[in-house]
């Protein structure tokens, strides 16, 4: 991860999620991964993706979590595991040695186990549920760093993965830095809005006079 890529997760990371995606929306990108959602409201992610790809196992044994050795400091791991909930495909072993190697979270398009680990140590993990039933021989690994996709959501590796309570979303590193300029200042009109209502304006007028309406219009 370079430097300029690090500045801007963290800006990111910095603002809400919501504000990211009234950025998105203003310039028509979708990255909303619906359904996806933080163990705890605490929890806050924000770093390049490294994404891993499972599909069923067959009669070919498979493990889950091999490519954890190779996971930067301060990535976000986006698994996609095609939304199923009937497997696990991320447990405590995976939470204590990511926590400990300084990754940035978890977000799964599918399920955990072994929460308590999570909680013990503050991992940020995203995902559809949780279930105890191991994907261990029930998946396998497709692929590392490729491609995925993820509610209609096309994400490349190093790509900015986002999330906080509201959930997750990812940034195109090609638009990263133009999208956290916008939601930065999505950021301080709304605080401006609040504000002048403090002041005695009416929330109308704030919001007429700050062009609240347009902060999310899509561009021509």
């Amino acid at each position: 991860m370079n430097t300029t890529t690090s500045d801007i997760a963290a800006r990111l990371k910095a603002i809400p999620t919501a504000s990211i995606s009234d950025a998105m929306d203003s310039l028509g990108i979708h990255g909303t991964l619906h359904g996806l959602a933080p163990l705890t409201y605490d929890f806050r992610i924000g770093g390049p993706a490294f994404t891993v790809q499972y599909e069923p196992a067959g009669s070919e044994r498979g493990s889950v979590g091999d490519f954890l050795d190779d996971v930067p400091p301060g990535a976000v791991v986006l698994i996609d595991n095609h939304a199923r909930t009937d497997v696990t495909v991320w447990g405590g072993i995976m939470t204590e040695i990511a926590a400990a190697r300084g990754i940035g979270g978890t977000v799964i398009n599918g399920v955990c186990r072994d929460l308590n680990a999570a909680l013990r140590q503050n991992y940020p993990l995203f995902s559809r549920g949780r279930f105890m039933r191991t994907g261990k021989d029930r998946v396998r690994l497709v692929a590392v760093n490729a491609p995925v996709t993820i509610n209609d959501v096309e994400i490349s590796p190093l790509d900015i993965i986002c999330g906080d309570a509201d959930g997750a979303l990812a940034v195109p590193a090609s638009r990263a830095e133009e999208i956290a300029e916008i939601a930065e200042r999505i950021e301080g009109v709304e605080a401006r809005i609040i504000e002048a209502v403090k002041a005695g304006s009416t929330l109308v007028q704030a919001r007429a006079d700050l062009g609240y309406h347009d902060l999310q219009w899509r561009k021509a």
